[in-house]
């Protein structure tokens, strides 16, 4: 017998599940991320109808020493999550920045 079920291997039961939870997260996270920016998304109005600037650098500096901390009582590098934050704080001022102000 040929085909793809019969030549790929056995995948364990255990691998499986471990997926299939790495599948669950995935989508929670990106579920987490969409609520987020929607939050952002209103904080860049409020921002911007008020006239303040897109970036807010010791809130940014307060947020990072505090996910810094959340980390790495988490076990997860504190290094790691601080890049992460960066990444979406970069986004969000982008998009704060492309609101018209007023």
């Amino acid at each position: 017998m040929t085909g793809p079920e019969h030549d790929a291997p056995k995948i364990p039961d255990e691998l499986r599940e471990l997926r299939d939870s790495i599948d669950n997260i995935d989508a929670a996270l990106v579920h987490l991320l969409a609520e987020r920016f929607k939050c952002t998304k209103r904080v860049g109005v409020l921002k911007a109808a008020y006239d303040l600037p897109p970036a807010d650098p010791s809130r940014e500096a307060v947020q990072i020493h505090r996910l810094r901390a959340l980390a790495t009582s988490a076990k997860l590098d504190p290094d790691f999550a601080e890049k992460f934050l960066n990444f979406l704080i970069a986004e969000v001022i982008h998009h704060h920045a492309s609101i018209p102000r007023g």
